[in-house]
Order: C-alpha cells, then structure tokens, then sequence
C-alpha cells in the first residue's frame, strides 16, 4: 500500500477587513480555504507531526496576512497568504489559497452612497484562487451562483426528436441560470477589480441583447466576447444549470396563459458547461 496523494490546511476561515481612510471606509469579507501540499508523508503513515504546520496556524497565518494587507483584492490576497505559508514553512511545496468574497454594496441615503453604511449584495460570490509553489504562481479569478434570466428571445429548436422526447420546441421561452463561472490569467490586469467587472458586463450584455438558439449558443458567445474584452484572460470556464420557470396551466379556472404565469422548478434541471479559450 502507498500513500498516493496528500494535503490538508484550513477551510473556512472567515475574515472582515475595515479599510478606514478619513471618514470613508471600505469594507471586504473573504472566506479563504487554504490548503498544503509538503514534507508530510510523516503524518500520514508514521503518526509523526514533526514537519507539520498545525492547521490553526493556518488560520492565524490569514488572519495576520488580512491585518497586514487591509487594501488587496481578493486576487493579491490569496497571493500574499500563498506567499507568506512558502516563506514561513520549509517543509511547504506548495499552497492553495482559496477566497470567496462576500460583497458588501454601499448604503444609499437620500440617493447617495454613504462613506460607512453597507447592505448585502446576495447576487452570486465572486472568488479569486492562487496556485503557488517555489518556481511559479497561476491566478484564476471568478464567481459563483450569479443568478440572472430574461424573460423572451430565447428558444430550443431543431433537436433529436424520438420516441424518448416529450419537450416541444418553442422560439420564446424564459431563460433563467445561476451561473458558476471561472477565468484563468495569462497576465495580470493592471486592475483585478476593474477586469473581473468588465467579464461579468460583457457576458450579461451578450445574454441580455442577442437571441440565444440555446444555453450553449449563449455561454460560447458570452465567453469568446470576454476573451475580446479583457486580452489578459487565457480562458473562460462556465457551467450553467436551467432553472426551469414552467408554464401553468390555467385553464381550468377559464383562463389563458400566454406566457404569462410559471411555477420555478429547481429538479431535475439541464446542466451546461464549456470553456472557451484563445
């Protein structure tokens, strides 16, 4: 028997960061996984912790970086922890630094922000994942059941019918996701922030004005669009699941329903995936 692959590290970690700048504050919470490969074969097979990091120095090791670095986006967050487990541990090959965001938006009072009041934005995490060994580092940036639909200029048609299929074909339908969505760097933006907004703008603009003949029309337009808008990215990985609204019938009660009424149904549900690359 041999010990094929190993690491562990510490997972869910939560941490708020208040940059407090005069009177106006910036605030940015992470929940940061982060994860050791090394010199640990010890552990596993001899019950020898000698050359082990102790998964709560992890978590001290993120909260420390956090204190220390109060202004970086996610990206260069996960990059400064990466750095700082290489440099402070010999026996770390690598590390992975995994950090969803919860967004915070500004408060409006009276139709302005305000410099430190937030609400919750609940539309989808955004994440950053930093890959770091001695020789290298790679950066993927991205964001997680981002929900958004629209309600016409969408259709399935022209399919493989058979014995087996019941769903008709229609040119109108309501489209409706919760998308997961990731993107590789092959440099680095001169603006994380600014980059991962200007994706996320496109691929919705995409979505929202051109006619989907299917999901998989839509994700393969959206991601060669954010390849052209953004020349930094390497590549662009989607999966987006149907969250299927179906018509109601309601004429039992004497009335029409011309795509008018629905119930959301989550189960089953298409699942569609791609990545799109230069």
């Amino acid at each position: 028997m041999a010990l094929l692959q190993k690491t562990y590290g510490k997972d869910h970690v939560r941490v708020m960061r208040i940059e407090r700048n005069a009177d106006r504050h910036e605030v940015r919470e992470l929940t940061v996984r982060a994860m050791l490969t090394g010199d640990f074969d010890k552990a596993f097979i001899h019950a020898d912790n000698s050359t082990s990091v102790a998964t709560d120095t992890v978590k001290n090791i993120v909260n420390v970086v956090a204190r220390e670095n109060l202004s970086l986006g996610t990206e260069l967050f996960c990059a400064a922890v990466t750095r700082k487990l290489l440099d402070s541990y010999p026996e770390v090959d690598s590390a992975t630094v995994t950090a969803h965001e919860t967004k915070w938006a500004r408060l409006l009072v009276d139709g302005k922000p305000h410099d430190h009041s937030f609400v919750l934005d609940s539309n989808g995490k955004p994440f950053a994942r930093v890959v770091a060994t001695r020789d290298k580092i790679s950066t993927e940036s991205g964001i997680s059941a981002f929900t958004f639909l629209k309600s016409t200029q969408s259709g399935w048609e022209h399919y493989i019918h058979d014995r087996f299929t019941t769903i008709p074909e229609t040119r109108d339908r309501m489209a409706a996701t919760a998308m997961d969505a990731s993107w590789r760097w092959q440099s680095t933006p001169s603006d994380y922030d600014a980059a991962n907004a200007e994706i996320l703008s496109t691929l919705l603009k995409v979505f929202a004005t051109t006619y989907s003949a299917s999901v998989q029309d839509s994700l393969y337009r959206m991601g060669m669009a954010a390849l052209e808008a953004v020349p930094e990215l390497a590549d662009i990985s989607m999966a987006c699941p149907n969250k299927h609204y179906l018509l109601i019938n309601l004429s039992p009660f004497g009335l029409e329903n011309n795509n008018q009424v629905f119930v959301s149904t989550d189960e089953p549900h298409g699942q569609i995936e791609c990545t799109v690359g230069r």
